[in-house]
């Protein structure tokens, strides 16, 4: 029903912004620990950029 909030919604976002922060520690570790890998970020990237278009959806 349009106006209404759904549980399932914030929860999505919600794990989407846990997925993002948890990839960039990770990405972050490997470049601390392996160095660089473009790779990776272009890969983080790309998930913020989903977890943006997530949320700007949603609101």
């Amino acid at each position: 029903m349009p106006g209404s909030t759904n549980g399932s919604t914030n929860g999505s976002t919600r794990i989407m912004g846990a997925l993002t922060v948890g990839g960039l520690v990770v990405v972050t570790a490997y470049t601390v620990a392996l160095g660089g890998n473009g790779w990776l970020w272009f890969g983080w990237i790309v998930l913020v950029l989903l977890t943006l278009a997530l949320v700007l959806t949603k609101s």
